[in-house]
């Protein structure tokens, strides 16, 4: 598959001779591009050699509808790869990889159905309830490109203050520590978030499958997952203005590329 192409809303991107099949699901209110927020990201997974199943979703009270929502899309894209003979025969490993409110809905879908997975990469988990985590929507909004402003506009209008969301961050960590059924999971956590609740999550976690969760800390923020690549060209006489362009440069791939190396090094030692 030569590049991004949408199916069954889905965006996939699946190598000549893939690894496993990486199922993305994004942060709340910047998960229905996935192909655009987090293309540095799941590029990168690409380029290791895994297929990539990344489903948009637009955020709202009731998620478990939409964990419903998106594990019957991927499920359905996935059937009709191996129909079409687009991945090969032999069942592949998946792993579970989520962003933010991604994460939530990757440990619902495992407390909910069964699922196979070869294990879960949850990256700056986010359980707040909506009270607060609305308002952290203007900070993380504020942040992003005007690329995504078009997509923004369709949420923000529809965000009430006086609702909350279902199951509740109570609610939820109660099914994971009941039913979750993924016994591997990686735990990232970024230096310099305040959004992140990976505590309370890796509390549960590490109670129930206290061999297979681990916590990985990384450099960044909670928008780290997001970054882009940095295009800057020197100009044919080196400058100073050069020279802070490369340092920012260099800067930027310091973080993202230690993130891509603790999940392509944890999803490689879990299938050993």
């Amino acid at each position: 598959m030569a590049a991004w192409q949408e199916q069954n809303g889905n965006w996939i991107w699946i190598p000549p001779a893939p690894l496993g099949i990486v199922h993305f699901l994004g942060g709340a209110f910047i998960a229905a591009a996935p192909q655009v927020t987090y293309r540095w990201l799941l590029e990168a997974l690409y380029d290791a050699g895994y297929g990539v199943i990344a489903t948009p979703f637009i955020n709202t009270f009731d998620h478990e509808a939409i964990a419903e929502d998106v594990i019957s899309r991927f499920e359905g894209t996935l059937k009709r790869l191996y129909y079409n003979r687009e991945l090969p025969d032999t069942e592949l490993p998946i792993y579970g990889m989520g962003h933010s409110m991604g994460c939530k809905l990757h440990l619902l879908i495992g407390s909910t159905y069964e699922v196979k997975r070869q294990g879960n990469v949850l990256m700056a988990f986010n359980n707040y309830p909506a009270k607060q985590a609305i308002p952290f929507f203007e900070q993380v909004s504020s942040n992003l490109t005007p690329l995504l402003d078009p997509l923004l506009a369709q949420v923000a209008p529809a965000v009430k203050l006086d609702a909350e969301f279902t199951p509740s961050p109570e609610e939820t960590l109660h099914l994971v520590e009941r039913y979750y059924g993924v016994e591997r999971n990686l735990l990232v956590k970024f230096r310099s978030d305040n959004l992140d609740q990976t505590k309370a999550i890796a509390t549960v976690l590490e109670q129930r499958f206290p061999q297979g969760t681990r916590i990985q800390r990384c450099g960044g923020n909670h928008l780290t997952p997001t970054a882009q690549d940095v295009q800057w060209q020197p100009s044919q006489t080196f400058s100073p203005v050069d020279a802070i362009g490369q340092w920012m440069k260099q800067e930027f791939y310091r973080d993202i590329n230690a993130l891509r190396h603790e999940i392509l090094t944890w999803m490689k030692f879990i299938s050993s």
